[in-house]
């Protein structure tokens, strides 16, 4: 998921909160799919067919009809909920104890959490070359003119709105395999799975970034392992709190204090917004 925010947010500085939608879409899509039988790579081709469908939507109803970037999100979040809830057909499907999913694919180990693990690294480090190579081909470096400077891009003959919304498809279509992923892991669909997701994104994003410029990483590769990285870290600090005996209840304005601290502390220190530019 943090993939996806980085490419909307930091590729193409478009706040898209397509994600919260795109997200629970890769999840519904997973749970009816497995339910109804079918093969695994049918399963995920169809849930990221999904995903960057919203994103198209997002695109084409934020460059064609020239809505605002974060209205046109809300616009295909807020229609996202009805298509989710009824592809689910119901708020909340659980996955059947002896369904094929991808954790059982790979059974190396003799413990499934190892497996897991080992299943979930294998997978986010091919997105990772994946995206890392996308980013240094021509069209890479056009989705990243075009995310930098709209009018240059243009002045060098870039289409910068279909990039736009080619970008966009592929960022939901990453977000929708996230969905994919935890519907798997977590073993049911909700209608509610992707509320207030995109603020984990974004906030895995800034800390990833905030690391990257500490450590001085430039590639492009690094700087998506520096993501990766910060996905991980936010995870720990929210399992922390819960570890540490917080309300779960709090968890959502915990998220959003964690989020609004890592942005503003460079504000307060000079010294330290120098090294870090977050926008």
């Amino acid at each position: 998921m943090c993939l996806g925010i980085f490419i909307s947010l930091r590729i193409f500085n478009f706040p898209d909160i397509t994600a919260d939608g795109s997200y629970t879409l890769g999840g519904v899509i997973t749970a009816v799919g497995i339910m109804a039988g079918w093969p695994l790579p049918l399963v995920f081709s169809a849930s990221v067919l999904a995903g960057m469908l919203a994103g198209t939507a997002t695109g084409l109803i934020h460059t064609r009809l020239k809505i605002n970037s974060l209205l046109s999100g809300i616009l295909v979040m807020t229609a996202l909920y009805s298509v989710n809830l009824n592809i689910l057909g119901r708020s909340n499907l659980p996955l059947a104890l002896d369904t094929e999913n991808i954790f059982s694919y790979f059974t190396l180990f003799s413990t499934s959490t190892i497996n897991n693990f080992f299943t979930l690294t294998l997978i986010v480090g091919v997105l990772a070359i994946f995206i890392s190579w996308l980013l240094k081909t021509d069209f890479g470096l056009s989705m990243r003119a075009a995310g930098n400077n709209i009018k240059m891009a243009r002045s060098f003959g870039i289409n910068a709105n279909f990039i736009k919304i080619i970008g966009l498809a592929i960022a939901n279509g990453f977000i929708a395999i996230s969905g994919f992923l935890i519907v798997q892991m977590q073993g049911f669909a909700d209608i509610n799975m992707g509320v207030g997701i995109v603020i984990l994104g974004l906030g895995a994003v800034i800390i990833g970034e905030t690391v990257s410029e500490l450590a001085g990483f430039k590639k492009i590769f690094l700087r998506v392992c520096g993501v990766i990285l910060g996905s991980i870290i936010f995870r720990l600090v929210l399992s922390f709190a819960i570890s540490a005996g917080i309300n779960p209840n709090w968890m959502k304005l915990l998220t959003a204090l964690i989020v609004l601290l890592i942005i503003g502390i460079p504000s307060l220190i000079p010294s330290l917004s120098k090294k870090i530019k977050l926008e």
